[in-house]
């Protein structure tokens, strides 16, 4: 039985998607991209040597490419402080009295929560919106006023 490089290429491509698709690292479908472009090159007749080089400028070219862009894109915020994450984000709350360590204690949905000054200046009472939440703990600012 005879098999073609072109076979040969298919396999490689459906072997990496397959890798990608257990391991869940994207590049290997960027890699995947190359031995298709190697598989369509060896369809269209060029030498093994042409075949390789094009899937490695492919591959090569789509990791690199996908690198920049994801290098370039902005990152998130950190889990504890990103409202898509944790829905308290964002929300305010009433603090009635500080302690001289800048933590208060307050009712915030229907339980007691530990509160941490993190805005300028020193604490006082009034109306706060939560920055982020570490475990129990709410890390709030003062309120702009709408």
């Amino acid at each position: 039985m005879d098999v073609s490089a072109a076979t040969l290429w298919w396999v490689i491509a459906g072997l990496l998607v397959a890798v990608e698709l257990a391991s869940g690292t994207f590049y290997l479908l960027m890699l995947s991209l190359g031995a298709v472009a190697g598989a369509l090159s060896a369809h269209a007749g060029a030498g093994l040597t042409t075949q390789i080089v094009v899937a490695a400028l492919t591959g090569g070219g789509a990791t690199a490419a996908w690198h920049f862009k994801r290098a370039s894109s902005p990152r998130s915020a950190p889990a504890e402080s990103n409202a898509d994450v944790l829905l308290d984000i964002g929300q305010t709350l009433q603090v009635d009295a500080w302690g001289a360590d800048g933590s208060a204690r307050v009712p915030y949905r229907g339980a007691a929560w530990s509160v941490r000054f993190v805005g300028p200046g020193a604490p006082a009472p009034g109306l706060h919106r939560i920055v982020s939440v570490h475990g129990s703990q709410l890390s709030v600012t003062p309120a702009s006023p709408s």
